[in-house]
Formats: structure tokens, sequence, C-alpha cells
């Protein structure tokens, strides 16, 4: 504690204020003075002083009551408290320390013992100040530690929820590879046995036009020319279907591709296909509400530099977030009352030249977000959710990846009833 350090004296003899004043300012202290408990209350509540000597008898409120009230005020109750007096009986001793008192001088005082005191009490003071500073400086640094620490493990958490699905969607495509590619090459062998055969029954017909009764009976009975004419669209119809399954299982691989240490060239709109493919599902109507629209607005992208994993990560939570606003709607307006009003998820990609970057917006027509909600959306932890099915990790995991992984943005557009509108921006 420096020697200007500030002392309040309470003492209702003018004559005693002078000898501990002239004894404290020789020691460069700055000394306040109050002569009675009453004024010395006033007094500290605009004053601060780092040590107060305090006389007990005194008129009106004597000291003990002048003590009491001043460790009964947070904003004083820290302030160490000497008592100067005559009283040195063992009961009086003892209640000036069961009322918070740090010290106790016995009137008459001596110079030295006094100033020994008054040093003693204010370097404990600068000690102890010193020491919940640094109480609290480690404190916030491991409360900061244990955030992080919990932020950590939630994320990697989250990660690992993702690695198991994209195991999961991996080995899923991985499994139906073998039937697809024996289907579709034995679609395409069927194709061309049905124009052997179709060849070779045409020329039965030329060269035998009168095939007997036995066989114009079988011909009519399996309706010959019916069969001739939808087989090969038949045919045609499973093949389309089969391209159909290719499709789905490389989706289902360009969402589940594992990411490398460093960036590579992808389509976003692979990974924007793909994982609506995975969300397909959620968006079909059921007995709470209708089905989910999904537009798509694509513009003309270059391949950019990514890590196209973490970026359908993204995508899968903004899309399933974007479901679950119509998911919750539906707990509060009939089935009728939602199909008034289609449900509707606008993706729209472009690209900002002058920015040199792309935008991808996700959007829906939900009911939108208030401003504190919309202040607070991206924050550790935070979620509107009901208890069990959000757990506040999404949107900043998502923020994370975008602004960290990838140097670009993730901003919100929101107004109540008006939906939400998510902006991606990605450098290229």
């Amino acid at each position: 504690m420096p020697e200007n350090a500030k002392i309040l004296v309470v003492d209702d003899i003018p004559s005693n204020l002078e000898v501990i004043l002239e004894s404290l300012a020789d020691e460069g202290y700055i000394v306040a003075t109050a002569i009675s408990g009453e004024r010395a209350l006033k007094r500290l509540e605009h004053y601060v002083p780092d040590l107060i000597l305090l006389d007990i008898q005194m008129p009106d409120i004597d000291g003990f009551e002048t003590c009491r009230q001043i460790k009964a005020n947070p904003s004083t109750s820290s302030i160490p408290v000497i008592f100067i007096t005559a009283f040195s009986d063992h009961e009086s001793i003892v209640k000036g320390f069961s009322l918070g008192a740090a010290d106790y001088i016995s009137k008459p005082f001596r110079k030295p013992e006094l100033l020994a005191r008054v040093r003693t009490h204010l370097q404990v003071t600068r000690l102890t100040q010193h020491l919940e500073t640094q109480v609290t400086e480690r404190t916030a640094k491991l409360q900061a530690a244990l955030d992080e620490l919990q932020q950590s493990r939630l994320q990697l958490i989250q990660s690992e929820k993702m690695s198991a699905l994209g195991n999961l969607v991996a080995g899923i495509a991985h499994e139906i590879n073998n039937p697809i590619g024996f289907l579709n090459g034995s679609i395409d062998n069927a194709q061309g046995y049905l124009q052997d055969l179709m060849g070779h029954l045409e020329l039965y017909q030329k060269q035998y036009p009168q095939p007997g009764e036995v066989i114009e009976e079988s011909a009519k009975e399996i309706d010959l020319n019916y069969v001739c004419e939808d087989f090969p669209k038949l045919l045609s119809s499973m093949n389309s279907a089969m391209e159909r399954i290719v499709s789905i299982s490389t989706s289902l691989r360009t969402f589940s591709r594992a990411d490398k240490e460093h960036k590579v060239r992808a389509n976003l709109h692979e990974g924007l296909d793909s994982t609506l493919l995975l969300l397909k599902y959620r968006l079909k109507a059921d007995e709470h509400r209708p089905t989910i629209d999904v537009v798509k607005d694509y513009g003309e992208l270059p391949d950019i530099a990514c890590f196209p994993g973490q970026l359908n990560q993204v995508f899968m939570n903004l899309l399933a977030n974007a479901i679950d606003v119509f998911d919750e709607a539906a707990k509060y307006s009939s089935f009728a009352e939602l199909e008034d009003k289609p449900q509707i998820i606008t993706v729209q990609t472009s690209l900002c030249a002058k920015q040199n970057a792309v935008h991808i917006r996700i959007r829906d027509n939900g009911k939108g977000m208030t401003e504190e909600v919309k202040a607070r959306i991206f924050d550790h932890l935070f979620t509107t959710k009901d208890v069990g099915t959000g757990t506040g990790l999404g949107l900043a995991i998502a923020r994370k990846i975008i602004v960290e992984k990838h140097g670009g943005s993730l901003t919100v557009q929101s107004e109540v009833g008006q939906g939400t509108e998510f902006c991606i921006g990605l450098p290229f």
C-alpha cells in the first residue's frame, strides 16, 4: 500500500484528532476526520478510505454501532477498522472483534505503536487485494479454460456424430453398389435379349403367317401384341429407376466424403443436393403438416477449394433447422391452416465477383426470430428448442467451420413473421 493511503479518523475529541492527524500526516498518509459516528457514516457515502481509526466512546452513535453499520454496508465492509479507546477490558475487546474490527489500540497510545499497526494493516489490505485480484483473474482463466474444454468436448461429440453418419452413409452406398452394378448390367443385357427375341419372333411371323390354332390361342391369351409393345417400355422404366438409384448412391458418397488435411476443389451444388437427398424423408407430408417444398435457385458457381465434408455438415445443420421451424409450427397450427400458407425452403447460390466470393442462401418462410434470439443465435450452447432436442452447438460449430476453417462469413437475417435467411459467404 503506498504511503499516501487514505485514512479516516473518527473521534469526538478535537485534540485527539489533531494528535493522530499530525502523526499520520508526517508519514505521508492522506487523513480525513469525523467528530462523530454519524458524520463518519455520512462521510463514507462519498469517501472510501483504505483504513479507519475509530474511537469507541462517542455520543449518539458509539464506536461499536458505527463499526457494525460500516461492516453491514457492502461498499465499506472490507475496510479494516482499528479501535482506539480507553476501554481495555476483555469484554469490550471481544465485542469489538466480534463486530469485525481488525485491531485494538489502547489510549493513551504511543506513536510508534500506532504507526506500526497502521502500516501492518495497510500491508495486509494490499496483500489481500492483490490476492483477491489474482484469485479473480485465475478463476476467470480457469472458467474460460473449462468453457473451452466443454466446447471442444461437445464439438468433438458433434463431429463424431457427423463422422458416424458419414461412415454409415458411405457404408450404405458401398453395400448397394454391387447389386446396383449387377442390375444395371442385367437390364442392359435384357434389352439386348429382347431385341433379339423380338427380331426372331418377327421372322417366325413372316415365314409362318398361318401359325395354327394352338399358337393363335396362346397369342390371344398372353396378349402378344401388348406384350411386344409394353415390354420395351417396361425395361426403359427399369433403366430409368436404375439410373436414379445410381444417382442416389453417388449423392450418398458425395455427402460422406472424408476431408483431408488440406482443402480440395469441390462442387458446392453436389454437396447441397446430397444433403437435401438425406433430408428428403423429413420434407414429406405427415399427419401434422403438409409437404415442405424446396426451391432450388442455383447460379453458375466455380468449384472452390474447401473442406467438402465440413461444408456438408453446415448445410445439414441449416437445412435441418429450417425443417425444424415448420415441425415446431405444426404443434400450434392445424393442418388446414398450414396448407393455406405453403411451407417453402429456398436454396439460392450466386457468384459475387466484387467480393471474390460465392454466396449460399438458405431461407425459410417460417415464423422468424425476435431481435433477442437473433443476437444470440450463434452463441455457444444457446438453443430455442425443447429440452432434449437441441444442444445449442449446431450454429456455433457451423460459424466456426465457415469463419475459421474457410475464412468466410455466416450471417442471419430474420424478422418475426417474415421467415429467416442464413447466408454463407465463401472466398474463391
